[in-house]
């Protein structure tokens, strides 16, 4: 944990993918967390499927945690049509929620949405054409305008905007090519762009990707997909200090 009373240590993971027949428990790796750090950032696919008994599992894991969570959840979570309940289920655990409304955590504000896919930079997908492209532009910008409306709502001086998709191609270098479009979508890196404030965001998804990257403002991206951060840093979540 950061003694450092100017900044607080925020630990972010994703892509726990939480089954029922899970064999491995994540609540040594949330006890080392809350020893670490001041707050722990949820980036997504933290169940495998979506389920009930899934996020029921991850909530008794929760109990280990001793420090504030806030959460996003990933395209795994929505797989059975049930993310409301998923949600619900981890929002008594006294995890925190990302959506339209941001939280603030010792001072630093955190906001977040699942986002979605598109593609990156001149690649990205255009609203032209068929009515079936369009509704698929429209739910990648209305992702993008949730994230700026909750980053809207901050009024502290450092923000950390929490995601699962990522905003920025450098972070999901590594998977391959013709996938990227999959990956993410520029428009959040637009979205998070627009505030001074933001310090720093952290996505997953990318499971092969790269773990640093940056916005065209030069805002710091993370790739903390659990598989990424054990690669790169020896642990299975990164530490930022913001």
């Amino acid at each position: 944990m950061n003694e450092n009373t100017d900044s607080i240590t925020v630990a972010a993971i994703g892509d726990l993918h939480v089954t029922e027949n899970m064999e491995t428990s994540f609540r040594d790796l949330f006890a080392e967390i809350s020893g670490q750090a001041d707050v722990l950032a949820l980036c997504g696919d933290l169940t495998d499927f979506g389920k009930v008994s899934e996020a029921e599992i991850l909530a008794e894991e929760l109990r280990a945690c001793t420090i504030p969570t806030v959460a996003v959840l990933g395209n795994h979570d929505y797989e059975c049509g049930c993310p409301e309940e998923v949600s619900r289920i981890l929002q008594q655990a006294g995890v925190r929620m990302l959506g339209e409304h941001a939280v603030v955590v010792e001072g630093v504000g955190f906001a977040g949405v699942k986002g979605f896919i598109g593609g990156f930079g001149r690649g990205e997908l255009g609203a032209f054409g068929e009515q079936a492209i369009k509704t698929f532009v429209d739910e990648s910008r209305e992702e993008a305008r949730r994230l700026e409306n909750a980053l809207r709502t901050l009024r502290t001086e450092r923000a950390v905007a929490v995601l699962h998709y990522s905003p920025v191609e450098d972070t999901v270098e590594g998977e391959p090519l013709q996938i990227y479009p999959f990956m993410g979508s520029s428009r959040l890196a637009n979205a998070i762009d627009r505030f001074d404030n933001v310090k720093a965001a952290v996505h997953g998804h990318a499971h092969r990707g790269r773990y640093q990257g940056k916005t065209a403002r030069g805002i710091p991206v993370y790739n903390c997909a659990r598989f990424v951060t054990q690669a790169e840093l020896g642990r299975p979540y990164a530490l930022l200090e913001i």
